[in-house]
């Protein structure tokens, strides 16, 4: 019974986190730590376990669907990757305390801009190109280190970037699945290395998870991407503020 609940909580966040553009590995982090009571580092080396082939299905699915959008993800990918690897060796050395007041702090700055864009829409700029550059890189970068420090996906900043990019939530969740694959995967190597995996757990939590991706990009296919940027958009900066308001409190 317990591995049939485990089977259903992978698959419900994997259509939401596919549908929304996470990668999951901050559900499962949640899951595993309060439910199952695992450490710390188990804990971490399992989500990324579990929210990996997910997000690899799901890329997939996508990429089908011809929703993602490679220029941008490739720019966040190529910043993204070398700053896991940098996390994960900074990782041992950073106070736990910090790192939480880091990332809260991020979390709730990335969802107010993404409520501000909502009332101020931003307007073009001959600076457009360098602008959308450097603001990939610096998302990929803030998302690498959170996977590499603390085996986050590091959904939440690649997703809020891509949204602050201007791309509507059905893209942003295509090229967000893109990104979280490749920094997942580097991420998961690292962690692996430690051998801090519970596999029972973490098995069962990857078969539902894998079913949920598989159907969120079709799920997607069928809604109207406009309708579904302003319903999700709004609940996604909420998300982000209290997520990172609760880190702290």
């Amino acid at each position: 019974m317990t591995y049939l609940a485990l089977v259903i909580i992978g698959f419900v966040i994997g259509v939401f986190v596919l549908s929304t553009g996470g990668g999951g590995a901050a559900f499962y982090l949640g899951v595993l730590t309060s439910v199952f009571h695992l450490s710390a580092p188990v804990a971490a080396a399992t989500s990324l376990l579990t929210a990996f082939p997910s997000l690899v299905v799901g890329a997939y699915g996508h990429y089908r669907a011809g929703n993602i959008r490679f220029k941008v993800g490739n720019r966040m990918l190529i910043s993204a990757v070398p700053a896991v690897a940098v996390g994960a060796l900074l990782a041992p050395y950073i106070p736990i305390k910090v790192y939480t007041w880091i990332v809260a702090l991020i979390l709730v700055i990335l969802g107010l801009q993404i409520l501000m864009r909502l009332f101020f829409p931003s307007k073009s700029s001959t600076k457009k190109s360098t602008n959308e550059s450097l603001k990939a890189s610096l998302f990929g970068i803030i998302s690498g280190l959170m996977v590499g420090v603390a085996g986050l996906s590091g959904g939440g900043p690649i997703l809020a970037g891509l949204l602050l990019l201007n791309l509507d939530m059905v893209r942003a969740a295509a090229t967000s699945s893109y990104v979280l694959a490749g920094t997942t995967c580097v991420g998961l190597l690292f962690h692996l290395s430690g051998g801090n995996v519970n596999w029972s757990i973490g098995i069962s939590l990857m078969i539902g998870a894998i079913l949920g991706a598989i159907l969120a990009p079709r799920l997607l296919a069928k809604v109207d991407p406009i309708k579904f940027n302003k319903i999700v958009r709004p609940v996604i900066g909420v998300l982000l503020v209290i997520m990172g308001t609760r880190m702290v409190i």
